[in-house]
């Protein structure tokens, strides 16, 4: 599975990371390397989440730069 995530440094220091196609999926870390790995463990554990209620799994949402000033958007793949 292949899922969108947006890193945003904060301004009081570390990042915030959010992944736009799971809702309520967000997670932090001091650096940038934290903030990936922390969304990585949060988004498998709601995938985990939606198979065990036998939902289907979210699809990827696009994201238009554009509308991203400040932002940087990754692709976390193998979950």
């Amino acid at each position: 599975m292949r899922y969108t995530v947006i890193l945003e440094a904060e301004e009081e220091g570390g990042f915030h990371v959010w992944c736009p196609a799971l809702k309520g999926c967000h997670s932090q870390g001091e650096t940038q390397e934290e903030a990936l790995e922390n969304i990585r463990e949060a988004v498998a554990a709601y995938l985990e989440s939606v198979q065990a209620d036998g939902l289907p799994l979210p699809t990827d949402v696009t994201i238009h730069h554009s509308l991203l000033r400040g932002f940087r958007t990754l692709s976390l793949e193998g979950l």
